[in-house]
């Protein structure tokens, strides 16, 4: 894991300097909270547009699906955080199978969580037929 971030960074790096030399070949006088104003922002925008079209296509089927996505990218960046804050603090070590652990356990969890509520919906829905039979 932490050659995946060494290499994430080394490639970040890169780029950085790559838009630092066509900024100012551009002639372009940007600080550096410049440069990531419109970097990240344009980063962000294309970031919008295809989440935005990706989660249109995907609430046809169902709110639920929208909530698994985004539940599960935000528990990638916990999981990841908490990996890195160990790395940092020394309390654990950064490793890759411990976020798929979590993950895994997030998954596992909604799969009974997903079991339970469509039993209930079930039964509630078999118990509102038998009545409405008997009148």
């Amino acid at each position: 894991m932490l050659e995946v971030l060494r290499s994430a960074v080394s490639i970040i790096n890169r780029l950085h300097d790559v838009l630092l030399l066509v900024v100012r070949k551009l002639g372009l006088q940007l600080s550096d909270k410049q440069l990531h104003f419109w970097i990240l922002g344009v980063i962000g925008i294309a970031l919008f547009v295809a989440v935005d079209v990706a989660f249109r296509w995907v609430s046809k089927w169902s709110i639920s699906a929208l909530s698994f996505v985004y539940t599960l990218t935000v528990l990638v960046v916990i999981a990841l955080s908490m990996e890195v804050q160990q790395r940092i603090t020394r309390r654990g070590t950064l490793d890759f199978n411990d976020i798929v652990a979590g993950i895994w356990g997030f998954i596992v969890l909604l799969g009974l969580y997903i079991l339970v509520r469509t039993a209930i919906q079930f039964s509630s829905k078999l118990y509102r037929k038998m009545t409405n039979e008997k009148r």
